[in-house]
């Protein structure tokens, strides 16, 4: 028995790590929508979305003092290309792999796309903390506390692809190179 037993916990070490699967699945999932309807917004022309998701946006843009995402300076905007033209195609790519589960191929994939992402957002989370918003045509964070609340919506954009890297990067799931039989 007790030979099973670490038989079956070397199997389950190697397994994919279902609990993470599921979370980044229902992260990409989320995204889908969240970008379309409103992270995209700011690129289209005026009138484009239904009144609704405007004002949608301009109640998050007011309630949590985010003026990037109605007045997004050309460094966001180049950002906001990446999500549309870069990121979006590989969301539903994503869902698929992590719902499905075990999908080793998806490694490099989530690596090019976890890095991209950490990238960008440690850009615009130093603006959160660092920059003059006073001179923002829309209101900005002015207090600390305003700039946490504001770090906070952004951060788990920052943290749920970290986690994809590490677990991309360290779980023996992913990290195991195959090695191929010669014949």
């Amino acid at each position: 028995a007790g030979a099973r037993g670490g038989a079956r916990a070397g199997a389950a070490m190697a397994a994919a790590p279902r609990w993470r699967e599921r979370l980044f699945a229902l992260y990409f999932l989320s995204h889908i929508p969240i970008t379309l309807l409103i992270d995209l917004q700011p690129l289209l022309p005026d009138g484009l979305h239904p009144p609704a998701l405007t004002e949608l946006l301009q109640w998050y843009a007011a309630s949590f003092r985010d003026p990037m995402m109605l007045q997004p300076p050309e460094w966001f905007k180049a950002f906001i290309y990446c999500e549309a033209f870069l990121q979006m195609p590989f969301f539903p790519i994503a869902v698929y792999a992590f719902f499905k589960g075990g999908c080793k191929w998806i490694r490099t994939p989530a690596i090019i796309y976890s890095t991209h992402v950490a990238t960008t957002l440690f850009a615009i989370l130093a603006h959160i903390l660092f920059h003059d918003f006073s001179k923002s045509e829309h209101v900005g964070p002015q207090t600390q506390r305003e700039r946490l609340i504001l770090l906070s919506i952004y951060a788990p954009y920052l943290l749920i692809p970290l986690l994809i890297l590490f677990t991309m990067l360290f779980h023996p799931h992913y990290s195991h190179v195959e090695k191929r039989k010669r014949k």
